[in-house]
């Protein structure tokens, strides 16, 4: 083929210019050359074969790849130079504050185009809320895909399982008319949590007093501190009736133990077994290796989307610790728990609302009364597992920003507008003041956040209904204004705005 034709199907830009910018991942490679002008290609769907593809490339004396980029469909894995621009489509979405960002509207929008979900992280200890036709669907285990027909969801490695709940979960969407079949896949190294880890969580609760965390008490910690100390029971366990039943009863008398110690009551080896293994027969057909699963998928070029639970500020490791979950919310979570490597991520997305909530203990450094009386009376801002009223304050950008730094969000998709239609003006917290220091970042000691004083900007409220809007231009100009401070604020692109429930209640930008 000469340099100036295309192949069926292609098509060929003209670029000028003698620097060539080269990226892999996020890691940039800057080959500086003189060439002559060179044609960037970009083939959406890939079907020429390697061969020729190269050849191709050769005639254009250039290979160019795309800053996301990460896979050549020809099998260029890992290699700087591809013939083919390539538009990645596995997508990280995490919440980028406290939890409860809206979530699992923003995952259900954004499984229309994707073919496999994959939860990988949590337990029942979080909750997705999505609004269908009319029906109301709380999802605490179970992706959000599971409420479009042809997706598959997975419960990823990362993910710890009440067998239990899980099948609860399962009852009751049935009951609602959606199909649980062949269309969920748990792994089969998912770790469990039983009876005694609930108990062991609500007596540490119990015991901390004034200082608790504000679990639960789903038994999500002490199931992560079993699997922490390697002495914990897996999926794989769970489906080999002889092997749990002997892990099991050397994990209930030691547990007891405890238990007795505390002044609990004891847990019932029989009553466990019994109806543990009963589960587990009827979760066998699903369970499974879900890392061979999506990697096989993903060499079929199937799209997949990481559901996150949760959010950045409840993250073991990068939360307002000790106020935290006890699992890696962020994205790096995502690749930890369901086996699919960096390098084969496109993006990720960072859900946040228009204010910030949070549930439980801990700081909330712009947390507003009158705002949060305000919210409750509307009927907005209870927990989807607990039904406990969320703590409601002013958009904190100190703590977006320091998300979008620790996920590396490229794309923000922003919750709960209508929530502020009727208030102003509004405020927004752009920084800290510590002992008399301004903070750009939140500091990670929590006594020392908890002392942090906003410094707030007001922004002028539009006092309209948005909810109405179908495009970016129907919002009120103050509402556009405002959404596009906070995402500046931020510093990641803005792509979607939800001013309501439904999914036709969503702004794609």
């Amino acid at each position: 083929m000469s340099p100036g034709a295309s192949a069926p199907g292609m098509r060929i830009t003209v670029v000028s210019g003698s620097e060539l910018r080269l990226q892999r991942g996020r890691l940039g490679f800057l080959a500086s050359q003189r060439v002559a002008p060179r044609a960037q290609i970009d083939r959406p769907t890939f079907t020429a074969e390697h061969t020729n593809s190269t050849s191709l490339a050769r005639g254009f004396r250039q290979h160019i790849i795309r800053a996301h980029s990460r896979l050549c469909p020809a099998g260029c894995i890992g290699k700087i130079f591809c013939p083919f621009l390539i538009t990645m489509s596995n997508t990280i979405l995490i919440g980028a504050q406290w939890g409860d960002e809206g979530k699992g509207k923003i995952i259900d929008v954004l499984t229309a185009k994707a073919d496999i979900v994959v939860r990988s992280q949590g337990g029942n200890n979080a909750g997705h809320t999505v609004f269908h036709r009319g029906v109301k669907y709380i999802l605490h285990l179970i992706p959000s895909g599971i409420l479009r027909r042809s997706k598959v969801c997975v419960i990823g490695n990362g993910v710890v399982i009440d067998p239990i709940a899980l099948l609860r979960e399962i009852d009751d969407l049935r009951k609602l008319g959606v199909t649980v079949a062949r269309n969920l896949l748990i792994s089969d190294c998912a770790h469990l949590v039983l009876p005694y880890h609930r108990l062991l969580d609500e007596q540490r609760e119990l015991r901390q007093g004034h200082t608790k965390i504000g679990t639960t008490k789903r038994g999500i910690g002490p199931a992560y501190g079993d699997k922490a100390a390697r002495t914990g029971l897996r999926m794989s366990d769970l489906v080999q009736p002889i092997v749990f039943s002997k892990k099991l009863q050397a994990k209930v008398i030691e547990y007891n133990r405890i238990l007795h110690a505390l002044g609990a009551k004891p847990v019932s080896f029989r009553e466990v077994n019994e109806s543990y293994l009963a589960a587990g027969e009827k979760l066998r057909p699903f369970v499974g290796n879900t890392v061979v699963y999506l990697h096989r998928a993903m060499e079929r070029g199937k799209k997949i989307l990481f559901e996150g639970a949760q959010g950045t500020f409840l993250d073991i490791d990068h939360g307002t610790y000790p106020y935290v979950t006890s699992s890696n919310t962020t994205a790096g979570g995502a690749c930890t728990g369901t086996g699919v490597p960096p390098h084969r991520i496109d993006r990720v997305v960072g859900v946040m609302k228009a204010y910030t909530t949070r549930v439980g203990e801990g700081a909330l450094p712009t947390e507003d009364m009158q705002l949060t009386q305000m919210l409750h009376n509307l009927g907005r801002e209870f927990g989807a597992t607990t039904g406990r009223k969320r703590r409601c304050g002013w958009f904190d950008a100190v703590a977006t920003r320091y998300a979008r730094m620790i996920n590396g969000i490229d794309e923000l998709a922003i919750t709960n507008l209508d929530g502020l239609d009727h208030v102003d003006p509004i405020r927004v917290c752009v920084a800290y003041r510590l002992n008399g220091k301004r903070l750009g970042v939140p500091p990670s000691d929590a006594r020392q956040l908890s002392n942090c004083e906003p410094i707030y900007e007001e922004i002028r409220g539009w006092n309209t209904p948005t909810h109405p809007a179908k495009t970016f231009s129907q919002l009120p100009p103050a509402a556009r204004k405002y959404v596009r401070y906070i995402s500046k604020l931020t510093g990641a692109k803005l792509s979607m705005i939800s001013v309501g429930p439904a999914r036709g209640e969503t702004i794609v930008l």
